[in-house]
């Protein structure tokens, strides 16, 4: 088994952070530091992050947050900010990391699991996983506008897949994505001018955030969980 692959079903993070971790040096096998891809382990061999060895977990574990401002999506933060697992450390033992990016100055549905295979369908980009948002820009943009983020925007000098965008109010819209790229809805409303005062996220595919406060959780529903089921196990 792939090591990124391995250190995410152990619970310590995403495929994709796990890589992170080993191009820092912070993850050995058998005592070998572990920083180039392609690194493979088997049973009996001894994996060590930041110096603790991680195991395999058999439970899996699948959490819906409502991820306030001021927390970043991560596990570990190396400059002291509070993160997304301090909010459940207190009432879930079991090691879980968070799936997809939702920025410090986000807010809204966050999921959370030691589940790698989920993680790896939320995330990659052929899965076409809509994630919708409620968005208020600081300004009122034009139907040109609008219709430019529907057909797609360049940013990061490629360009995003039609969104759906459906205007609340003059200033207020929810907007439908099937990608993550990093800070991608901030970066489209800037496109066409525009800067994000507000972004909360309301929904992954059929995953909706409901009427759960600030900072609360709670585990998935078996219709939820039969979603997720789904995408790694297609009929």
């Amino acid at each position: 088994m792939r090591l990124q692959k391995y250190l995410a079903e152990c619970g310590v993070a995403s495929r994709r952070n796990a890589e992170e971790l080993m191009k820092k040096g912070m993850v050995t096998v058998n005592g070998v530091t572990a920083d180039k891809p392609g690194v493979k382990v088997s049973d009996g061999d001894k994996v060590m992050v930041c110096g603790k060895q991680v195991r395999q977990q058999t439970k899996k574990i699948y959490i819906l947050l409502n991820k306030p401002i001021g927390y970043v999506t991560t596990s570990a933060d190396n400059f002291g900010r509070k993160t997304v697992i301090d909010l459940i450390k207190n009432e879930i033992n079991t090691r879980v990391f968070p799936v997809g990016r939702l920025d410090i100055n986000s807010e809204g549905l966050l999921l959370l699991t030691n589940d790698g295979n989920i993680a790896y369908a939320l995330t990659h980009p052929k899965y076409n996983i809509p994630k919708t948002y409620i968005v208020e820009l600081d300004g009122a943009p034009s139907k040109w506008a609008i219709d430019k983020l529907k057909k797609g925007v360049l940013i990061d000098g490629a360009k995003t897949k039609p969104a759906k965008v459906k205007q609340l109010t003059n200033s207020a819209f929810e907007i439908t994505i099937t990608e993550g790229k990093n800070r991608q809805i901030r970066k489209m409303a800037q496109t066409i001018g525009f800067e994000v005062v507000s972004l909360k996220r309301v929904s992954i595919g059929l995953i909706s955030l409901g009427n759960i406060p600030l900072g609360r959780w709670r585990h998935l529903t078996k219709t939820e969980l039969n979603f997720l089921t789904g995408l790694t196990n297609p009929l």
